[in-house]
């Protein structure tokens, strides 16, 4: 029998990750919140609000009901992060015991601090989770350019059958088993690439654009080994990957919104006009928080969240990463 997947969340990187499950011979439903973005998926087979100009694979079906990913096999669950748990608790009533959910969302809600394996197992905990992570940007994946990613599970076995499920020649989950590691990097790095985006914005240079991934990813490390992950995971594709993925190309959503920033923008201005989500400014404070309770030194994106909030203006917040003590680097 042919496999099914359904896929939460319309944007730009659900409609991406439908096509690659249309790829891999799947039969896939897209559940979409805007009404328009069914319309267009069913009508023309494009996404035209969040992924113009892509030609979807015209067996991609779009749906406003939950009730059609009752029968999935597989569930992609890739609505922003802050708008996850209450995704996921309008599916509930529909998800059967054990039903693979494959969360693609990457952030760390805002209020609770959870991630996003925290927020499936308060809302569907029948579900067996997993995560996929990695760098990936939605217009690339959709167009079937090579891409490869984490897929992680808590068992070997059901991530090696979930990459294989998900597989195409152009799309390549490697698989892992830790998945905190995996949420962690994909959380953090979005919060890094709005510093990476203001560095660029104001013309620092190469030198400190480099630095900066650098030290950011030595923050994402610390916050994952806390959180209970581990620094290798975090050292392939689902951090550094996705960090210098993200942190290099204007393409991401989080680095315009810095460059925004750092050009004399505000908040409001670099946000005006964006449909899709810059998961790192939600992020920020919630990464902010986590790390202050855990007890891991994260100035970089304690920078960020402080900038973000008003709180601190750009010059000052700079001069303050300069002028920290002078410490070993490791």
């Amino acid at each position: 029998m042919r496999k099914t997947a359904g896929v939460i969340g319309g944007g730009a990187w659900g409609t991406a990750l439908a096509q690659v499950c249309a790829r891999a011979g799947l039969e896939t439903t897209l559940w979409a919140r805007e009404a328009d973005v069914v319309a267009s998926v069913n009508a023309s087979h494009e996404n035209t609000s969040f992924l113009p100009g892509v030609a979807l694979d015209p067996s991609i079906r779009a749906t406003g009901d939950f009730a059609d990913l009752a029968a999935s096999d597989l569930v992609l669950a890739v609505a922003p992060a802050q708008h996850l748990r209450s995704a996921l608790a309008a599916f509930a009533p529909h998800a059967r015991d054990g039903l693979p959910i494959l969360l693609c969302a990457k952030g760390i809600e805002q209020g609770s601090l959870k991630l996003m394996t925290e927020v499936l197992a308060e809302t569907i905990p029948q579900a067996a989770p997993a995560v996929l992570s990695g760098p990936s940007f939605a217009g690339e994946v959709a167009r079937g350019l090579p891409t490869a990613v984490t897929l992680a599970c808590p068992e070997e076995d059901c991530a090696r059958d979930l990459a294989e499920l998900i597989a195409t020649p152009t799309f390549r989950p490697y698989f892992a088993t830790d998945m905190i590691g995996a949420e962690a990097g994909g959380a953090v790095k979005n919060v890094l690439a709005i510093a990476c985006g203001i560095v660029e914005g104001r013309g620092l240079g190469r030198s400190a654009h480099a630095a900066l991934i650098t030290r950011g990813f030595s923050e994402l490390t610390r916050l994952a080994v806390a959180l209970g992950g581990e620094a290798e995971t975090v050292a392939g594709l689902c951090g550094l990957g996705d960090l210098v993925l993200t942190c290099s190309s204007p393409q991401s959503r989080n680095m315009s919104v810095g460059l925004a920033l750092g050009g004399g923008r505000t908040l409001a201005q670099a946000l005006d006009g964006k449909l899709s989500v810059a998961e790192g400014v939600a992020s920020a404070p919630a990464v902010r928080a986590l790390a202050a309770k855990l007890g891991v030194d994260t100035p970089i994106c304690e920078a960020v969240a402080a900038v973000l909030a008003g709180e601190i203006d750009l010059d000052a917040a700079i001069g303050a990463l300069l002028s920290r003590p002078l410490r070993a680097e490791r």
